[in-house]
């Protein structure tokens, strides 16, 4: 993928996806090398480590701010779930994440209270390779759980048929394909998963890594976009932007108020206003929107935020970390729909500007 390939010289190093549950210390031993590697020229520079979802944009923000700035950032995309554990253990100057952190893994943070900062708003759409069919396909949410429980096996099922009148199914089998790590983007799809379908909750529910009844995993979503584009049959769920970047396409999917909605930037700020709005005076950030009221909302649509430590204890890495938000908030903001991300609305980085302020640098926990 041309996008995804973009070399940002030494300061950003595509690391593999690890798994989310059980390679903390591959993710660790690559954070404390990326730490080393920043600091060895002298220049403090910034490391971080997370989200694939977010990847396509934050590389435009890394390297423009380079260009601007001199100050180099590597960030490892390595799934949310490393990200995390990264940042928890100390061994990366900030974390990203497309699903905010739990009270536990909050508690567990070897620096102290951690801050989310929402940077933009994606979406998770539906992509398959059915090269029988043309035309974009409508699904429900409900239907999308029974094919990612095994429950539907086939293309031309009745009741995607159903949903698709005047559409010719083949007689294909469906080749489910989920993520194999722990991911922000599974979580955003899980969350929708159990909102819309009461099975789904049950089990296996929501989670950055869930317990998949079907289907083949592969690393991030670039992997999940290059399992989907190589195997006819296929469906899984990305980030937007990987699915347009490979030509993919992707379903239009009904919602909260009955009408199916293609994934869009105009779909996604329609179901990021409300939210955005209702937020009350001590929010931590941490919401979801998946799902969400709105005739034009698109419903597979979620904030991704970088998590930062509320006290910075190296004060030059502080303050370049607290001047880096403060440009991507200002002026990386409408590179975002140039990448297929909507830009945070303007009250909301009102607001994250006072939360900025807050954050301490030069100080211990």
């Amino acid at each position: 993928m041309k996008l995804l390939s973009i070399c940002l010289g030494a300061a950003v190093a595509i690391a593999a996806c690890a798994k989310g549950s059980d390679n903390s210390a591959n993710d660790s031993t690559s954070g404390a090398a990326a730490a080393a590697a920043s600091s060895a020229g002298g220049s403090a520079g910034l490391t971080g480590a997370g989200a694939t979802f977010p990847y396509p944009i934050y590389s435009k923000w890394f390297d423009s701010y380079a260009t601007k700035t001199g100050v180099k950032i590597n960030y490892q995309p390595i799934g949310s779930g490393g990200g995390i554990r990264q940042l928890s253990e100390q061994t990366v100057d900030f974390g990203a994440s497309d699903a905010p952190m739990t009270d536990d893994e909050m508690a567990k943070a070897k620096g102290g209270p951690i801050q989310h900062i929402p940077t933009v708003l994606g979406a998770v759409c539906i992509t398959y390779n059915v090269p029988e069919v043309t035309k974009a396909l409508n699904l429900t949410g409900d239907l999308i759980a029974d094919i990612f429980l095994g429950k539907v096996t086939k293309w031309n099922d009745s009741r995607i048929a159903a949903l698709n009148k005047g559409i010719t199914l083949p007689n294909r089998d469906l080749v489910v394909v989920h993520r194999s790590d722990g991911s922000g983007t599974s979580y955003i799809f899980t969350d929708y998963l159990s909102a819309v379908s009461a099975t789904w909750k049950a089990s296996p529910g929501k989670g950055k890594d869930v317990s998949w009844p079907t289907g083949l995993g592969a690393k991030g979503n670039d992997g999940v976009t290059g399992q989907v584009k190589q195997t006819p049959g296929a469906i899984g769920y990305v980030e937007l932007a990987y699915a347009r970047q490979n030509k993919l396409p992707t379903a239009s999917i009904r919602n909260a108020a009955g009408q199916f909605v293609a994934p869009s930037i105009a779909a996604v700020t329609a179901a990021a206003a409300a939210a955005a709005q209702k937020l009350p005076p001590n929010t931590d950030y941490r919401l979801s929107i998946v799902n969400a009221a709105g005739a034009q909302a698109y419903p597979i649509t979620s904030f991704t935020w970088i998590l930062v430590y509320k006290t910075q204890p190296n004060a030059e890495k502080g303050k370049q970390l607290l001047d880096f938000l403060k440009w991507a908030l200002r002026d990386g903001e409408p590179m975002a729909p140039s990448l297929d991300y909507a830009p945070l609305p303007a009250a909301l980085v009102t607001r994250l500007d006072s939360t900025l302020a807050t954050i301490k640098v030069g100080a211990t926990p």
